[in-house]
């Protein structure tokens, strides 16, 4: 079956068409790409047509599509069994690699996603702290369970409001949100609620509204905060999470949070969570504490085999040399009119705009100019994330093969975008 007919038999069964919103290409027109084979940093569609893949399934994908060492390490798992519903082995070294390159990471607990980990992260420091108060920040994505699904209201210190059908206004006069970058809002949160406030949680590299790099002193302000309020930070390293160098953010910026949540590369392209930190906090945590959290399929074997897989492979050269790439990577896109390219690590973010820094600062001209650049590069043979709030992710398999192919296709999109 062709693309078109693919999709047109999802519309029957799933919202949209689709298992995950943004893959229903709405946001940049044209039918969904459904696929059927992947390797290296490239994929092939049910309609025969090989991509370059530039989002490297939003993150997880830091070695590549189809890695042998990881596909060997999966099919030895499997091989012992899908899941047990018990303790592994597996989890365990998983754990020990974690540890061993986050060091301030005490004790932590495996979950099947990154919307489970935050949820559980949030529910353990309300259970430390005995306070019910949650703070986090437009711009920062920390996965859809209720409290998170939550936008600024009008002020700038403000109980939000719920950014989604489905969630209560109650839940929203438990969170607040914050603008980024703004450090009278913060400092005036805290003067008025930051001793009924349990946690605040950021992605101290902001990446799914955008990359909105912070500046260094609002993060480490935010961390002074919290230490004399006795609030928890909670860093989402979801998606930063050893993907900007071995200790995710919290190493880069020397900035220790009391809790960081994991997933993505993890999990080397499977479902994965992880929450953790101090472990007096993690002690309240069932069975040891009063805060319950389960699941059927945490530390799941095949999971755990292929994230430690993953992590054994990302050294400081591998760092190195991938970082050293998204540079050329991040100037080749600037070829294009008008594109400008901020990049942390190996996260590059073609914006039509510079200088941004808070997800409301992005103009909708700026979005527009994305959706038909996405157009013209998907003609071209490279994927790019089908949204201009999305980030594109290299690999260490994004070789100089896979450099050439864009450079041409960059090359045939920029007189198209010239007078755009």
């Amino acid at each position: 079956m062709s693309n078109e007919e693919l999709f047109k038999e999802a519309l029957t069964h799933f919202p949209g068409g689709v298992s995950s919103p943004v893959r229903a290409f709405r946001a940049v027109g044209g039918t969904p790409k459904f696929f059927k084979r992947a390797w290296d940093c490239w994929f092939e569609d049910e309609d025969g047509h090989t991509f370059l893949d530039l989002c490297m399934s939003w993150g997880p994908l830091i070695l590549g599509h189809s890695q042998p060492a990881i596909l060997k390490a999966v099919a030895e798992s499997m091989q012992e069994g899908l899941t047990f519903g018990a303790p592994s082995r597996r989890e365990l070294a998983l754990a020990r690699r974690i540890k061993e390159m986050v060091p301030f990471v005490e004790k932590l607990r495996f979950v099947s996603s990154g919307t489970e980990a935050v949820m559980s992260a949030l529910r353990a420091a309300r259970g430390f702290t005995k306070r019910d108060r949650i703070l986090k920040f437009d711009g920062c994505y920390h996965g859809h369970s209720d409290g998170m699904l939550v936008k600024a209201g009008s002020g700038l210190v403000t109980f939000g409001e719920p950014s989604s059908a489905g969630v209560p206004a109650a839940i929203g006069e438990l969170t607040s949100v914050l603008p980024l970058d703004d450090f009278g809002a913060l400092s005036r949160y805290f003067d008025e609620h930051g001793m009924q406030t349990a946690c605040a949680i950021i992605e101290p590299v902001p990446a799914n509204n955008g990359l909105l790099p912070q500046q260094l002193d609002f993060l480490k302000t935010l961390r002074e905060l919290c230490t004399r309020h006795g609030t928890i930070l909670i860093f989402d390293e979801v998606i930063s999470g050893f993907r900007v160098g071995p200790g995710g953010a919290a190493e880069m910026y020397k900035i220790t949070p009391d809790l960081v949540t994991y997933g993505k590369i993890i999990g080397g392209g499977m479902p994965v969570g992880c929450y953790g930190g101090r472990k007096d906090i993690m002690g309240v945590v069932a069975p040891d504490g009063p805060v319950y959290q389960a699941g059927t399929l945490s530390g799941n074997p095949v999971a755990m085999a292929a994230g430690l897989a993953t992590l054994e492979r990302l050294t400081p050269d591998f760092y190195a040399s991938l970082n050293h790439r998204a540079v050329i990577w991040a100037k080749v896109f600037e070829r294009i009119p008008g594109v400008h390219a901020p990049h942390i690590g190996s996260l590059i973010w073609p914006l039509f705009q510079e200088g941004v820094r808070r997800s409301d600062a992005v103009k909708t001209g700026s979005i527009t100019q994305f959706n038909k650049l996405h157009r013209l590069l998907l003609d071209q043979g490279v994927y790019l994330p089908p949204s201009g709030y999305e980030v594109a992710f290299l690999s260490g398999a994004h070789d100089e093969k896979a450099l050439q192919h864009f450079e041409r296709a960059v090359a045939a999109v920029a007189p198209m975008m010239a007078g755009s």
